[in-house]
């Protein structure tokens, strides 16, 4: 089978406008892909060459291919399933900043060149004031850049007109300004002149940008048939989905020459990226965050498995419309198409996401991606939680969702201890109910005594609930009547836990399971707002768990 090459694609030769640092599979199936697609529409008219700005690694397919490529979209198009196909011809070099140092820094006075591209990842845009220019290459991302900036500088004499502007891709926070800190730290070390500096500052333009597309790379197992399909050789083939969004944040305008929108593609210029930041974040990547850990256990592997269960489905709908949108700033169609276009991706019938891959860091995504919006949510609504329900032992947990509102004495905090066998008998570790006030462990506190004033031995059927006392700020918010401390025992706390697997799907630790066995004992209204915290993992209980199946 022929291999692709640009006699097999008749391609076109075009002055090289672009130097992209990275030759990986999603700048060659984003980026390269729409340039691509504004050349053929006549819109930009500009050739890129990629830069190998590593040491390791080699270009060998590149240079049999010549760099021609085939990307293939998949993902639901218009209600169905499709596979759409382009050859990508946008690329006409590939050169290895080490191997090639050279031919690679005559690119610096090439007259046509204009933008720099870099995905050179989220580690890639960092200072380090042991890199030198004398290297060849400098070994940073950075200082390559400020080096390549330096010897076009020179080579132009400073001509206002041969700055270039700066595109980086780096999955970080303002990566443009970050890149710009970089190059102009690096040009301080290196006792380079202030003209030059204020060239950068004047003559270049650092974007700061946001991407989104999955890109799931080579496809290795099926390669051989695509080929087949295809009726040529390609060994460079990449696979995406089809949606796909690039945020271009500049503070000059950079749109007449980067055309892209007029070509129909989906860019964005503007100059302030952050609401668009903050929509991906909250819808997107909140989404995610919001159902993965109930989906995993609720038997389900992957997204497109969790869009197919009603109730995940359900909940992750109400979830984005009804408590994420509303938070958001930019206009609200934008927002529901945005949303309705991430449903639409996480039914990709393509893409097998794991759960257990989002599920990562769960603590850490939680509070970027879906705290904002809970915030949000109450400041936009003006209205605080009617109560908030968390178990206590010691206290650790319940002060940490009650703190935030003893202050806020409309929120009824309600504390939920381990009653065991029951308040009137021994086998008990419910402290408020039963306990005296006391000394213990160099707290005052109210703790579990016999007679004579010695600590008594305690009882719960959860491990983490059988302390003998409680802690001094919880001791001090139920003798203020602040908090309502209520008595659970064994068998209300595991009758709620499998009510909650059953109904949704998560097993609860068996500490939390008692703040869950409470809500049998309290009135609330429909309309009322419950925070509850259900807190660990109730697989490490689930013995405990079987071994009362039977009685209920």
């Amino acid at each position: 089978m022929e291999l692709l090459s640009k006699a097999k694609t008749g391609k076109v030769e075009r002055p090289v406008k672009v130097l992209q640092f990275g030759e990986g599979n999603f700048l060659r199936a984003f980026v390269d892909y729409m340039i691509d697609i504004a050349n053929e529409s006549g819109d930009f008219n500009g050739d890129i060459v990629l830069v190998k700005p590593i040491e390791f690694g080699t270009l060998d397919r590149f240079h049999d291919q010549e760099c021609q490529y085939t990307v293939q979209l998949r993902g639901i198009v218009d209600g169905e399933p499709k596979r759409i196909n382009r050859i990508v011809t946008s690329v006409t070099d590939v050169v290895d900043a080490y191997g090639e140092y050279e031919k690679y820094a005559a690119y610096a006075k090439l007259d046509t060149l204009r933008f720099i591209v870099s995905n050179t990842t989220e580690a890639g845009i960092v200072y380090d004031d042991t890199d030198k220019i004398e290297l060849n290459p400098p070994k940073s991302y950075p200082g390559k850049l400020t080096k390549f900036l330096y010897e076009r500088y020179r080579h132009f004499n400073g001509a206002a007109d041969k700055g270039l502007v700066m595109l980086p891709v780096e999955l970080i926070d303002d990566n443009g300004i970050h890149l710009k800190e970089c190059v102009l730290k690096l040009a301080a070390l290196w006792n380079l002149e202030e003209a030059f500096t204020n060239w950068v500052n004047e003559a270049c333009v650092f974007t700061s940008t946001l991407v989104d597309r999955i890109v799931t790379g080579y496809p290795r197992d099926e390669a051989e048939e695509l080929c087949k399909e295809f009726g040529y050789q390609d060994n460079l083939i990449v696979t995406g989905e089809p949606f796909a969004l690039w945020v271009i944040e500049s503070a000059k305008d950079i749109s007449e020459e980067f055309p892209l929108p007029k070509a129909g593609l989906p860019v964005i210029f503007t100059d302030n990226q952050k609401p668009y930041k903050q929509r991906k974040v909250r819808i997107l990547n909140g989404a995610h965050t919001s159902f993965v850990l109930a989906s995993y256990l609720a038997g389900n592997d992957i997204v497109l498995e969790s869009m197919q269960d009603e109730l995940i489905f359900n909940f992750m709908k109400k979830t984005i419309f009804e408590e994420v949108i509303p938070t958001l700033t930019l206009p609200k169609q934008d927002l529901i198409d945005f949303a309705n276009a991430v449903i639409t991706r996480f039914n990709n019938p393509y893409v097998k996401h794991a759960l257990l891959s989002i599920s990562l860091n769960s603590v850490s995504k939680w509070r970027a991606r879906c705290m904002p919006s809970f915030l949000g949510y109450i400041e936009k609504e003006g209205k605080l939680p009617d109560a908030v329900l968390a178990c206590v032992g010691g206290g650790s947990n319940a002060i940490g969702t009650f703190y935030n509102f003893i202050n806020d004495k409309d929120v009824r905090l309600i504390g939920c201890e381990a009653a065991g066998r029951g308040v009137n008998t021994a086998e008990t570790a419910a402290t408020i109910a039963t306990g005296k006030l006391g000394i213990f462990h160099g707290m005052k506190s109210y703790f579990c005594q016999d007679e004579y004033g010695q600590i008594a031995p305690v009882y719960s059927i959860s491990a983490g609930l059988d302390y003998p006392g409680i802690g001094p700020i919880h001791a001090n918010l139920a003798a203020q009547r602040r908090a309502n401390v209520l008595a659970i025992n064994d068998d209300e706390a595991i009758e709620a836990a499998y009510e909650l697997t059953k109904l949704e799907g998560i097993i609860p630790a068996l500490e939390s399971a008692h703040a869950l066995g409470a809500l049998r004992k309290l009135k609330f209204k429909p309309e009322d707002i419950v925070v509850l915290t259900v807190s660990g993992r109730g697989d490490k209980d689930i013995e405990t768990y079987l071994s009362f199946n039977e009685q209920l």
